[in-house]
């Protein structure tokens, strides 16, 4: 839970909203409530399988709303916003170390781990509670517990999977975008 939600407003809120999301197909992946002037609660979900579409996303923000509304967990105003976790997304479950082997990532752990909090590097996949990352060293193991922080490294290759991945579930249709044409040519001067 550390990772979905941080701070102890933010378990509070992921008591709330986790069954919301849950009942109505979703996992929730991260809640954050960030300060400002107006702060704002920041929910990110996905399908189980991965993905989530803008309506969606509206679903789950009235559910929740009318929901934080009568619970009244924030007594100061803020914006509700409920969004896909995105291609560089944040790896907050066991789990998604697992479905992202291969993929380089940022991982942070909370203390020291052998003179370093910052690993980037490639992730290789989950060893009982240990996410395993082959960084320049070699492949470390890091208990899931020690992380602090984690998230995908936007890449060509991250985006070429996940496009592949939306146009082999059917998410992607080519059609609604306009053709690409290009010209050649020489530029005079």
């Amino acid at each position: 839970m550390d990772l979905i939600a941080k701070t102890a407003i933010d378990r509070r809120l992921a008591e709330i909203v986790m069954p919301i999301v849950e009942d109505m197909g979703f996992e929730l992946v991260r809640l954050r409530l960030m300060g400002g002037q107006t702060k704002t609660l920041q929910i990110m979900a996905e399908r189980p399988e991965g993905g989530i579409e803008v309506d969606e996303c509206a679903d789950i923000s009235n559910a929740v709303s009318a929901v934080l509304d009568v619970e009244d967990p924030v007594t100061d105003p803020y914006t509700l916003e409920v969004s896909s976790p995105g291609i560089d997304r944040p790896l907050t479950r066991l789990k998604d170390f697992d479905t992202y082997e291969g993929y380089e990532a940022k991982v942070e752990t909370a203390e020291l781990i052998d003179g370093r909090k910052r690993f980037k590097g490639v992730l290789a996949g989950v060893e009982g509670d240990e996410v395993l990352i082959n960084i320049e060293e070699g492949t470390v193991g890091l208990h899931f517990d020690w992380l602090a922080d984690a998230k995908l490294v936007l890449t060509d290759d991250l985006i070429k999977e996940m496009l592949r991945a939306r146009k082999a579930s059917g998410d992607l249709d080519e059609s609604q975008f306009d053709e690409i044409e290009t010209e050649t040519g020489s530029q005079e001067d």
